[in-house]
């Protein structure tokens, strides 16, 4: 059930960052300055690639025995919302503050990534 969640999860994910990315691409970039635009752009590369690692949790799960996959898809999938979602909030509304929030995200995809490595100990392969 979890496996199939996060499966559909990241590609909404996957999905809202070519959305984002292309609002950016044309609307943005030249109404923001360079240092906000490049947050921006940190913000969806990040929502991207987190969004196929989600995925990759995601297919992983149908074959992993060990349950710590499952939270390490929740750490990624908080983690990410955390991370890009501080950062098209401090774009948004110009608060700096919410900058500091950004890495709390970061730790979180860490451990969620440290995790789903420690979960592949137990993934059998057939040759």
């Amino acid at each position: 059930m979890h496996a199939k969640r996060f499966l559909m999860i990241g590609a909404l994910l996957a999905m809202f960052s070519v959305i984002f990315g292309a609002f950016g691409a044309h609307l943005l970039k030249n109404t923001l300055t360079v240092a906000r635009f490049e947050t921006f752009s940190t913000a969806v590369d990040y929502q991207f690639w987190h969004a196929l690692g989600l995925m990759i949790v995601g297919i992983s799960g149908f074959k992993l025995t060990s349950r710590s996959w499952y939270f390490a898809g929740y750490l990624l999938l908080t983690g990410t919302l955390i991370f890009s979602g501080s950062l098209y909030l401090l774009i948004a509304t110009n608060t700096g503050w919410l900058g500091a929030i950004t890495p709390i995200g970061g730790i979180l995809m860490i451990i969620g990534w440290a995790l789903f490595a420690w979960s592949l100990r137990t993934l059998r392969i057939e040759q």
